[in-house]
């Protein structure tokens, strides 16, 4: 009889089986630890290489400001790029917008030098692009790298008000209009619309330019308001850069009421949009204020004096009633034209021909914010 032992092979190939699983598990951990060992090694000495082709490559972010007239907050007003040479980061900015734009710029950087002191506040003109300031790298065989925010709104840092201007009515002449709402007017009027004033007006009445300048905005695609914050980005307006730097705000208006466009060139007297009730408004009527900026996120509304029928000059008051006197035309920049007129070659209306008041409505929309009224 032959007698057949199976134990002792069998044994054997699960000896074999069991090393050649193990040998396969340690080759997968260790092919795993390896990887990851060469991607953080690479991470750690990233620096040293990128640092060898002028540095880390920048990193960024925007910062929206706080919504206020002007801001544009539906749309980027500056680009930022940079341009590397002999070793040397140079910051551009690009303003986009037709009107000056304050932008303040916190930077933080690791070895690395800039040219001036941060946080750094400038104004840009419009439609222009130019070198904001440079890094240079403190030690050149060291990694560097910079992160940023800024923050920006429409209007200029170095403004100067012209406080003998007498500002006409923001109205046809020999209409009357009361005042619901002055200067430090308790509803709304504080912090940067301090210096702001309503009118109470139906809907559709004519605006016309209080004083003469460029036109930088010229929103009149809402059509909703209310007595809500959340309607704060909603409301229409016109924004007049004056030749001083500073920049007159017409808000509320109606929509589709707008009679001037971005970079047309305004007199004192010139019809230029139609009243409304867009925005953060508990009723129609008309919000006008003067401003410059204090820095890329913060602006101050200016104390301004009126001409009327009655007065050649005088600080509006809560609760009166004014009437527009007859204009004399004041020019903007070199190019007058008859009063009533818009210098883009707009054909003159004068009183008769303008629309016609319409009553109050309620109305659907958005874009960028503005102040509130009464």
């Amino acid at each position: 009889m032959i007698k057949t032992n199976l134990t002792p092979d069998t044994d054997q190939q699960v000896r074999t089986n069991s090393i050649n699983r193990a040998s396969r598990l340690l080759f997968r951990i260790g092919s795993f630890v390896l990887f990851w060992c060469l991607v953080f090694g690479f991470w750690c000495l990233s620096p040293i290489f990128f640092s060898a082709l002028g540095g880390r490559i920048p990193t960024g972010s925007i910062t929206s400001p706080l919504a206020h007239p002007g801001h544009g907050n539906t749309g980027k007003m500056l680009k930022v790029t940079t341009r590397e040479e002999d070793g040397i980061t140079h910051v551009f900015v690009h303003n986009l917008e037709a009107a000056d734009v304050t932008a303040t710029f916190s930077i933080q950087l690791s070895n690395l030098k800039g040219s001036t002191n941060f946080p750094y506040t400038a104004t840009f003109a419009g439609n222009q692009t130019v070198e904001a300031f440079t890094f240079t790298p403190i030690d050149p065989k060291l990694p560097w790298n910079y992160s940023y925010t800024d923050t920006f709104t429409i209007g200029s840092l170095t403004a100067v008000h012209d406080d003998s201007y007498a500002y006409l009515l923001p109205y046809a002449p020999g209409k009357t209009f009361r005042v619901t709402q002055g200067y430090h007017g308790s509803f709304s009027h504080t912090g940067p619309d301090e210096f702001a004033i309503d009118w109470k007006m139906p809907v559709g009445t004519p605006v016309h330019a209080a004083r003469g300048g460029l036109v930088v905005k010229s929103k009149d695609d809402s059509d909703i308001g209310g007595p809500d914050r959340k309607y704060e980005s909603c409301a229409n307006c016109i924004l007049i850069q004056h030749d001083d730097g500073t920049i007159g705000i017409y808000a509320h208006l109606k929509a589709g009421g707008n009679r001037v466009k971005v970079g047309d060139k305004v007199n004192a007297g010139d019809f230029i949009g139609l009243s409304g009730n867009t925005g953060f408004t508990s009723g129609p009527h008309l919000h006008f204020s003067v401003f410059k900026t204090a820095s890329g996120r913060e602006r101050v509304s200016l104390p301004v004096k009126f001409r009327t029928a009655d007065s050649p000059s005088l600080t509006i008051a809560s609760g009166e009633s004014y009437r527009a006197g007859s204009i004399e035309v004041q020019q903007a920049g070199k190019n007058p034209s008859l009063a009533g007129s818009v210098s883009n070659g707009k054909h003159k209306q004068d009183a008769a021909e303008q629309p016609k008041p319409e009553q109050p409505s309620q109305n659907t929309g958005s874009a960028g914010g503005l102040p509130s009224g009464n």
